[in-house]
């Protein structure tokens, strides 16, 4: 916002010339300083460059254009001694020319500033953060928009992410390595999204979470006493075919030979936790303490015979899946890194691959649910709902081995192989979180 000109250069050096340029720029400085208009001079640290070289940066203020323009003519000369007279191609040169801004003219009144950060706004958006500058909400779709703005537009950076995520294998993990970010979500939030929306949609009973908007069904005593009701009659008259055989003469030898086993009499309700061949004597002091055969043994039995156990516990398995599966993703990042050696990837490059590979994971499970549960809505038949989820499952490995070509470029062969370890690494990890997982619900049971 100065009154005249900038006049900005920056010098590319080569290695070999770099001192020496360094000790002619600070007389050229000194020079350029006492020259006709230059109101003021700025000099910037020398800095190293991708390609080796170094950059030097300085910067004139010039009290008015018709200085400037004096001033460059005379760089231009060749027979002035500059730069590229001195140097040659051992220095590179670029200018550019910094003048006021002056599109908004010169009010009277103060400028406006961003409520959010207090910079000087110049248009709808604030430049610094990108909050939008007008602060009031006018009206009530507005303030829809503002909640669900990503869902109603389809141009939206939801939507540019849902897409290709599904139908893109590795796309995403390409164009964020390679610097394309803002117009997708970002990784983690999406992951974390689509997880909550998964168990939401997968775990949320509508007629037990809103059961007073549904009609109360009828308890099983009621049925029972009912029926008992309409059989009466039937009860009082004797029965031709009964005999006087006693209950514990029901028990047919043949049905008995065939395997069928049925006790009427003395069942034991502990029969159904049998832990006679348990033993942790070999196991860490911790884990004999929190899973001895006697603590095992009474989780068992409240969990079999307790009304509602099973159910209880299948809930807090349940519970910790998710906890599971984002466990997994720093342990198969890990498996990546060790796959890929040469790849020159960073270890959090390993892990964006699984946080995008998860995410599609949990949206294509939505997808699957939804399409369920839309065919028993609509009481079509099984098979037009059970055939798409039953072809989209295979999709899920597809899916893996397309995004390791895509984001690793390796060939068949060998992306092939990889692919192998991979997935059997990605099998057993899976199998031992719902362990550790099991384990931590025995644990809290």
């Amino acid at each position: 916002m100065s009154s005249g000109p900038l006049y900005e250069q920056t010098a590319f050096v080569a290695p070999d010339a770099a001192e020496a340029f360094a000790e002619w720029l600070e007389g050229h400085i000194a020079d350029v300083a006492t020259a006709h208009g230059v109101a003021a001079v700025e000099t910037g640290t020398p800095r190293p460059d991708s390609d080796e070289r170094s950059a030097f940066g300085w910067r004139l203020r010039f009290e008015s254009d018709e200085a400037l323009d004096v001033f460059i003519e005379r760089e231009a000369n060749e027979s002035y001694p500059g730069a590229a007279q001195r140097f040659g191609d051992a220095v590179v040169l670029e200018s550019r020319v910094l003048r006021e801004d002056t599109a908004y003219g010169h009010s009277s009144r103060e400028p406006a500033t961003c409520l959010n950060c207090g910079a000087v706004l110049r248009g709808q958006y604030c430049g610094n953060c990108g909050q939008r500058a007008r602060s009031r909400l006018i009206s009530l779709w507005e303030l829809i928009r503002d909640a669900f703005g990503d869902l109603f537009e389809f141009d939206s950076r939801l939507w540019r992410t849902l897409i290709p995520l599904l139908v893109r294998p590795g796309q995403l993990t390409r164009d964020y390595l390679a610097g394309r970010r803002a117009r997708y979500m970002p990784p983690f939030r999406m992951y974390l999204v689509l997880s909550l929306i998964f168990f939401v949609i997968a775990f949320f009973n509508p007629r037990e979470e809103l059961a007073l908007l549904y009609e109360p069904e009828a308890s099983p005593e009621s049925s029972t006493d009912a029926a008992a009701d309409a059989g009466t009659s039937a009860a009082e008259a004797p029965d031709a075919t009964a005999s006087d055989t006693e209950p514990d003469d029901l028990v047919d030898d043949e049905d008995d030979s065939e395997g069928l086993d049925v006790r009427i009499n003395g069942e034991d309700e502990d029969d159904n936790c049998d832990f006679t061949g348990y033993d942790v004597s070999d196991m860490p002091q911790w884990f004999q303490l929190r899973f001895s055969k006697e603590r095992v043994q009474e989780v068992c039995n409240r969990i079999v015979n307790s009304e509602g156990g099973q159910a209880a516990f299948a809930e807090k398995l349940l519970d910790n899946v998710p906890i599971a599966l984002f466990v997994m993703l720093p342990l198969m990042a890990l498996v990546l890194a060790l796959l890929y050696p040469l790849s020159r990837r960073y270890y959090v490059e390993h892990l964006l691959f699984f946080v995008h590979y998860h995410a599609f994971f949990f949206l294509l499970l939505i997808l699957q649910i939804l399409w369920g549960r839309l065919i028993i809505s609509l009481s079509l038949p099984t098979w037009i709902g059970v055939l798409p989820i039953v072809a989209t499952s295979f999709y899920y490995p597809v899916y893996l081995f397309k995004a390791m070509r895509n984001v690793y470029g390796q060939g068949w062969f060998l992306t092939f192989l990889k692919y192998l370890v991979l997935l059997l690494s990605y099998v057993f990890g899976f199998a031992l979180m719902m362990f550790l997982a099991f384990l931590i619900a025995v644990a809290g049971s």
